[in-house]
């Protein structure tokens, strides 16, 4: 059982990470940099001075998915961790690595759209708060993999029990 509660205990670590990177990069306003100053998900600052962004829909989208992609996130990192401190019941990881892997999933598609509308423009550059983003999604597939591969050794665990053994 060592191995299982190494394996959530990491899945737990990683959704973890990946939830903060996701807040950090869906809340500031660095995904892009240009001469004049740079903008982000929500506002747009010039020269100091940040004003909002007028609706667009692709950014609306992108933003929408990093909000969903957080609240996702924090789902399936709040069931890793019901999962992980009620030892007794008899809670499956396959739902938590759903939720974490759906979550990855959001996060790609905002990502993705941002970078499709953002890519062929002239003295445009991504910034932190755009590869912030792109950070977190590994971690998120990591922390799904974690919970997915802990449920299939206490599957397998739960198989054999039953099974008389001689020795």
């Amino acid at each position: 059982m060592g191995v299982k509660r190494s394996l959530q205990r990491g899945g737990i670590l990683l959704s973890l990470v990946a939830n903060v990177l996701m807040v950090l990069s869906t809340a500031t306003n660095y995904w892009t940099r240009q001469q004049e100053g740079h903008s982000g998900l929500w506002q747009e600052c010039n020269h100091g001075i940040c004003s909002n962004i007028p609706c667009q829909t692709t950014l609306a989208v992108t933003a929408a998915c990093m909000v969903l992609a957080v609240g996702v996130g924090v789902v399936g990192m709040v069931m890793g961790l019901r999962i992980r401190c009620h030892e007794g019941e008899s809670l499956r990881g396959q739902t938590t690595s759903a939720f974490l892997f759906l979550g990855g999933l959001l996060l790609l598609t905002a990502l993705i759209g941002y970078t499709v509308k953002n890519a062929w423009k002239n003295n445009v550059f991504f910034s932190w708060s755009y590869f912030s983003g792109w950070l977190a999604l590994p971690f998120s597939i990591l922390a799904g993999f974690c919970f997915l591969l802990a449920d299939m050794i206490m599957q397998s665990t739960d198989a054999i029990s039953g099974f008389p053994v001689c020795l």
